[in-house]
């Protein structure tokens, strides 16, 4: 089957659902790994790069949303997409699953066939990432590290272009100068405090001033309404 390749990590302390779920994702072709508790979900989850967790939020030994917030600070686990799986259904259950860095939220109860296309539809999606962000003045292409204004095409190293590439793909938000230094350089990276001022200087002198915005103390935001 064309899912064959596809890891999914189920991670629940109810066997019940966990031989629910595995048995309908196994009929799709999905490798299914299982663990019933947070810490073993990080382990398998750390070994495997599974291309989505399906993660209940209550459970012993280590609760799902600090399982999460775990899980996403390796990086080596960025494209993995992880989907709540709880009966916690209020909305601030869910963003709070969002805030620790969740891709979807599911209510339970929810039928098999149900649950199994909404987990098609997100694996779908991820099959096709994102390699450029274009706008009516800009186009920002990932596979070439170029960006175009208008008939100008800059070439930009790979600093500057992955910090252009994260602002806009947030266009509009405030990327904070933490947030920035831990997606662009890493945690475990130590570089100077002016290094992130010194890469939007630079990358300000090749394509203008106008879209990048500086929000003084906090950090910057790309400005879609100039490009």
């Amino acid at each position: 089957m064309e899912n064959k390749q596809l890891n999914i990590l189920l991670v629940d302390d109810e066997p019940d659902i966990l031989e629910i779920v595995s048995y309908n994702l196994l009929q799709e072709g999905y490798n299914i790994t299982t663990a019933s508790n947070g810490k073993e979900a990080i382990t398998l989850a750390n070994k495997l790069k599974p291309q989505l967790i399906l993660l209940d939020v209550m459970m012993p030994e280590l609760d799902g949303l600090a399982t999460c917030k775990l899980i996403r600070e390796n990086k080596a686990l960025d494209d993995t997409i992880i989907v709540f799986f709880s009966a916690k259904g209020a909305d601030y259950d869910q963003i709070t699953g969002f805030e620790v860095g969740a891709d979807d939220y599911i209510t339970k109860p929810i039928k098999p066939k149900v649950l199994v296309s909404k987990i098609k539809g997100l694996l779908r999606r991820a099959k096709k990432p994102q390699t450029a962000i274009r706008f009516k003045n800009i186009h920002i292409d990932r596979d070439t590290y170029t960006v175009t204004i208008g008939d100008n095409t800059v070439t930009l190293p790979k600093k500057e272009f992955e910090l252009i590439y994260l602002l806009a793909s947030k266009p509009n938000t405030i990327v904070t100068r933490e947030d920035i230094m831990s997606k662009i350089w890493g945690d475990k990276v130590i570089v100077g405090g002016r290094t992130i001022d010194v890469h939007i200087r630079k990358i300000r002198e090749k394509i203008g001033d106008k879209y990048i915005v500086t929000i003084k103390g906090v950090g910057y935001k790309f400005n879609p309404h100039e490009a």
